[in-house]
């Protein structure tokens, strides 16, 4: 069986390319879907890739989450399609209320680029089943607008529930709430994060191929489904 993941293309993504490659590396079959068409195109599963949808003008993520296929994205994720959405795609997945919280300026006010060790918090969600709890993942952050925070209430809720997926290591790139660098739904299906997986796939280009895991970790959560 083929899976097919579809990437979506907001204006102004710049990693869609890459997560293609990733998707195919794993051994799926990447599908190129645009924001503005209403067509999943039967896909098993969706990535939201990073960039700078509409160039943020508004707030990171705010308008991309409107767009025609965010509908679709939307129905068929409370319906159980997986998602994953990368820096900027994972501002568009709170933005659209498929996560909560919502990602602001650094803290330090800076764009920060490096290499971003994480510990991995959940091994169970669709998307990280290829991990462990405690391992620890060293995967590219690159984000002026990428500080994770919600209300006092909500991080105590997502704690207790579990739904903490990763936290940065060894320094906190952006000042996020508790350290929080991933979260996901509550039923493991949707995950969003910061850091960006794609760009840790080969030794080659990466600083590891951890981030492969996200990828063959979805690919065996739709064979075995």
């Amino acid at each position: 069986m083929l899976v097919r993941i579809g990437i979506i293309t907001f204006p102004g993504s710049l990693d869609d390319v890459d997560a293609a490659r990733a998707v195919r590396l794993a051994g799926g079959d990447p599908v190129v879907l645009w924001h503005a068409d209403h067509d999943l195109k039967d896909v098993d599963a969706v990535v939201l890739p990073g960039g700078f949808s509409y160039g943020d003008y508004l707030r990171a993520g705010a308008i991309a989450a409107r767009a025609p296929l965010m509908q679709d994205v939307v129905t068929r994720a409370h319906q159980g399609l997986p998602v994953l959405g990368i820096c900027n795609g994972f501002q568009v997945l709170c933005e659209a209320g498929l996560l909560p919280g919502a990602l602001t300026r650094n803290s330090h006010l800076h764009f920060r680029n490096r290499d971003q060790v994480l510990v991995v918090e959940r091994d169970d969600t669709v998307w990280t089943s290829d991990y462990s709890v405690g391992q620890r993942i060293v995967i590219p952050v690159k984000n002026g607008e990428g500080r994770y925070v919600a209300a006092e209430p909500d991080l105590d809720r997502l704690e207790g529930e579990g739904r903490v997926v990763f936290r940065y290591v060894d320094g906190n790139p952006n000042g996020s709430s508790r350290d929080i660098a991933g979260v996901t739904s509550e039923n493991g299906r949707i995950v969003g994060l910061m850091p960006h997986p794609e760009h840790a796939i080969e030794e080659l280009t990466g600083p590891s191929t951890d981030g492969l895991g996200f990828f063959t970790s979805v690919l065996k959560a739709v064979v075995n489904a």
